[in-house]
């Protein structure tokens, strides 16, 4: 994998998950199109569980991000013969 390409997809993974924690803690996930168009769905949306478990997948999505650039690309590690 290039290097710009491997940087631009751990970018990605990164802010994704920063959103995901975000997003569901803020006034717009509380007033949304989806919650005004559909009232049945506001008790599970704004159930403090989803949130939190929406949260947890962005808390991963940073960790996917964090074990990518820990992890070197096997391509350019030495080896010993």
């Amino acid at each position: 994998m290039t290097r710009l390409l491997r940087v631009l997809l751990i970018l990605i993974c990164f802010e994704l998950g920063v959103l995901l924690v975000l997003i569901p803690w803020s006034k717009m996930w509380e007033h949304n199109y989806f919650l005004n168009r559909y009232p049945a769905l506001i008790p599970y949306l704004l159930n403090p569980s989803l949130r939190g478990a929406i949260s947890g997948l962005g808390v991963l999505d940073i960790a996917l991000a964090a074990g990518m650039i820990r992890r070197r690309d096997p391509a350019t590690v030495a080896t010993r013969s």
